[in-house]
């Protein structure tokens, strides 16, 4: 499985007070964690010369030792997606960015991959460090996404999600006329075979969601609301406004009517004292249901 040499890699200060066996699963991919733990196990790895245990904090600056070892997996390819970042917000160990509506955070040809290329060079090297995503959003919706580019700024911002401490905005285009101030709040449960969110009939049942809702504006038979979310639950907003009879409008999965792809935006982000807002993408760009463009240019946000 290994060659008699070894393979030394220095730990950097994102690494600091991580456990070994984290470090090694990070740094070494295209192995499985068993070899890691047998390895370790067999006292094949050495952390400044000395055989190390799985569960032990490992120092910036360290050197790590382990045998060469063959791929057990095929190296996936990395090509960096094409297209500017938006950048909106830079600090803390935190980026902010705009995402268009049609791209994936995750996977091939997506967010995730474009910041890791723009910040290949501006990172200290790390075994176990990895830039990515602290929250999610849909392919379709468009807005805020937070990626962590230092284990500080992951920490910090994944315990001000834990304590509700960021303020998160959205606007949508919903069907029917929304006339007046409400609270959503339900049970939601996930199917995860066809990736759609219900509310449960049973309280006890699912996890609790809720969302603050003000209308600001109708045309026709549809609305632009603003979605505060208290709870970050997948497809929050989708599964709500439909289950409150008030689908967004061109999102078929939830019972929407078609014509268009629908709109829901990331619009504001806030946290400590900072306050990030996306602009809206051009309406004249994307296939919108036609409630869409036409609500956006009422309310002066699309162009």
């Amino acid at each position: 499985m290994w060659y008699k040499c070894t393979m030394d890699m220095i730990t950097g200060e994102n690494d600091k007070g991580r456990r070994l066996d984290r470090i090694l699963r990070k740094s070494l991919p295209n192995h499985s964690l068993a070899l890691i733990h047998r390895l370790i196990r067999q006292k094949q790895v050495f952390v400044d010369g000395k055989a190390a245990r799985a569960e032990d904090r490992i120092c910036s600056g360290a050197m790590i030792s382990i045998p060469s070892l063959k791929d057990e997996k095929n190296s996936p390819s990395f090509k960096a997606p094409k297209g500017a970042l938006s950048i909106l917000w830079e600090d803390l160990g935190l980026l902010a960015l705009n995402k268009p509506p049609g791209l994936a955070v995750h996977g091939s040809g997506s967010l995730d991959e474009m910041v890791r290329s723009y910040l290949k060079d501006k990172l200290p090297p790390s075994l176990s460090f990895r830039p990515g995503p602290q929250h999610r959003l849909d392919k379709p919706s468009s807005g805020i996404v937070v990626f962590s580019t230092s284990l500080d700024g992951a920490r910090l911002f994944s315990s001000l999600l834990h304590e509700q401490r960021v303020r998160k905005i959205y606007l949508a285009v919903v069907e029917g006329k929304v006339k007046n101030d409400d609270v959503w709040e339900d049970n939601l449960s996930r199917d995860k075979n066809i990736k759609k969110t219900f509310i449960t009939q049973h309280g006890d049942e699912g996890k609790k969601a809720v969302t603050k809702i003000t209308p600001l504006a109708v045309e026709n038979n549809f609305s632009l609301i603003q979605a505060e979310i208290l709870t970050g639950r997948t497809h929050q907003i989708r599964a709500q406004a439909s289950a409150h009879g008030h689908p967004l409008a061109g999102d078929k999965k939830y019972g929407g009517s078609g014509g268009g792809n629908f709109f829901l935006h990331a619009w504001k982000l806030e946290f400590l004292n900072y306050s990030i807002e996306a602009p809206l993408p051009e309406s004249s760009r994307y296939n919108y249901h036609n409630s869409v463009i036409a609500l956006l240019r009422s309310m002066k946000f699309g162009r």
